[in-house]
Order: structure tokens, then sequence, then C-alpha cells
């Protein structure tokens, strides 16, 4: 029984976390301060326990990706 209660306990800290990092990363896209990154940090830890944080984080890594390979070629052209 104590152990299934801190392991409740753990996903509820880690789902806090999460969106606690997400509501401060979409504050900090409008400020200096590096707020996409602290978006897909908070991503990974909403996508151990959320799938549609997993398939948003997936999304973002491959647009990501799309993105570089399109800088790359358009920097080497």
């Amino acid at each position: 029984m104590l152990v299934k209660t801190l392991q409740q306990a753990k996903r509820l800290l880690k789902i806090v976390l999460g969106f606690t990092l997400l509501a401060a990363g979409i504050v900090m896209v409008a400020t200096p301060l590096p707020g996409w990154i602290v978006i897909l940090l908070a991503l990974g830890v909403l996508a151990a326990e959320f799938v549609w944080a997993r398939k948003l984080l997936d999304r973002l890594k491959y647009e990501g990706v799309r993105l570089r390979d399109l800088l790359l070629r358009t920097r080497r052209a």
C-alpha cells in the first residue's frame, strides 16, 4: 500500500512539475529567456505520463530536424 501511494505521489509531482515548466516556458517565449527549451523540457517530463505530450514532443522534434535540414540546404546554395 505504501509503495502504491509513493508511486502516485511521484506521478503527481511529475505532472505538477511538467505543467509548471510548460506555463513558465510559454511566458518565457514572450521574454528574452529560453522559452522553447523550457517547453521542450516540460513536454519531456509530461510525455512520461501523457500520450498527447509524447505526440507533441515527437512532432516538435521532427519539425526541428526538418528546419535544420532546410537551413543547411539554403546555406550551401
